[in-house]
């Protein structure tokens, strides 16, 4: 999959590609050693996945880049990683079916044909250039051509105030109505569940 806007090209994360998303993330793995692993494990996996510099968050999802799993899209300028989403159906993030902020019935929890949005990462030099909206779209034209039904996402509601970034890093309300997704349900205050019917 590739897709291509002004001046940006999505790359799905392959591990021909690792050393980009290493050099994206830095040595924090995105935030707090992280590496994105945050939403695939429980919170005491999490937790040790974050220690020795995030060793074991890291290793899960270079385990996943390497097993041709996908586990997110990478946006770049020319050979510059810019930014990143992570996306995929949604039973690979354990997390989010467990979450108070999806609230899914048992049943629901199985389903490989509806997508999420786990999280978007951009560094500083990257924001307020149209790269999450990018990479949104991106996520969307990966989960049509592997043939999800629906794609969803957990952002925050502004509701028109500034918030610190690290708060955002599921997308806000806005951008994802700009892409078109509208609130399927809200659980939680200020989080709702939107999706797009692919």
């Amino acid at each position: 999959m590739t897709a291509s806007g002004p001046s940006l090209v999505a790359h799905p994360l392959t591990p021909d590609r690792w050393a980009d998303l290493e050099r994206l993330f830095g040595p924090n793995g995105a935030s707090s050693n992280c590496w994105c692993a945050y939403q695939r494990v429980s919170g005491a996996e999490f937790g040790r996945g974050c220690a020795n510099g995030g060793a074991g968050n890291r290793a899960l999802l270079r385990a996943l880049t390497d097993e041709g799993r996908r586990p997110g899209i990478l946006a770049f300028r020319g050979d510059e990683p810019v930014g990143w989403i992570s996306a995929g159906p949604r039973v690979e993030f354990g997390r989010l079916l467990r979450s108070p902020v999806t609230r899914l019935a048992r049943e629901e929890r199985g389903d490989p044909t509806v997508w999420s949005v786990a999280c978007l990462f951009l560094p500083r030099r990257s924001r307020g250039q149209g790269i999450a909206r990018f990479l949104l779209g991106a996520a969307v034209e990966a989960a049509r051509a592997a043939g999800g039904r629906r794609i969803e996402g957990y952002p925050v509601d502004t509701d028109g105030r500034r918030i610190e970034s690290g708060s955002a890093f599921m997308g806000t309300r806005d951008l994802f109505e700009q892409a078109g997704f509208t609130v399927r349900a809200e659980h939680w205050k200020g989080r709702p569940v939107m999706s797009l019917d692919l």
